[in-house]
């Protein structure tokens, strides 16, 4: 496996990206939004073999307090090699200047991230726009 990386979002076609988001899976993504939180994200990390898109992932950042990790995704025929990890890695990198490096995990990912120092926030809270469909799938708890 050749892998091309990429941070630039500047040749990224949009419709490719909402479909590896929807492979991966991590959702439905459409192409117009990818595009807006792309573009407005300080870090982006972009995996191609062959030319086609098989990862990527972000971070919103200030510059110098916070980093978000976030939309990390790699496609079924390219998950359990590494790839994943290599994307996460490159962002943790790019993120180095900032005080604190934040993500939120699909349950029962928390062990890959643990490896890489990421510890368990106990104060952390959210509010999601869709909060019954987040609590269902276990990412918020009412107590």
């Amino acid at each position: 496996m050749t892998i091309v990386w990429s941070d630039s979002r500047a040749e990224v076609d949009w419709h490719e990206l909402e479909a590896l988001y929807r492979a991966a899976p991590l959702g439905n993504k459409n192409a117009d939004d990818l595009q807006v939180v792309f573009g407005n994200s300080m870090f982006c990390c972009f995996a191609r073999e062959g030319g086609r898109l098989v990862g990527a992932g972000r971070v919103l950042a200030d510059g110098r307090d916070c980093a978000y990790l976030c939309d990390i995704a790699v496609l079924p025929s390219h998950q359990g090699v590494g790839l994943g990890k290599q994307i996460l890695e490159r962002l943790i990198v790019q993120s180095q200047s900032h005080a604190k490096i934040i993500l939120y995990s699909v349950a029962g990912r928390e062990p890959l991230y643990a490896k890489f120092g990421f510890l368990r926030m106990k104060t952390a809270m959210a509010i999601f726009r869709n909060r019954q469909a987040a609590i269902e799938r276990g990412l918020l708890s009412e107590t």
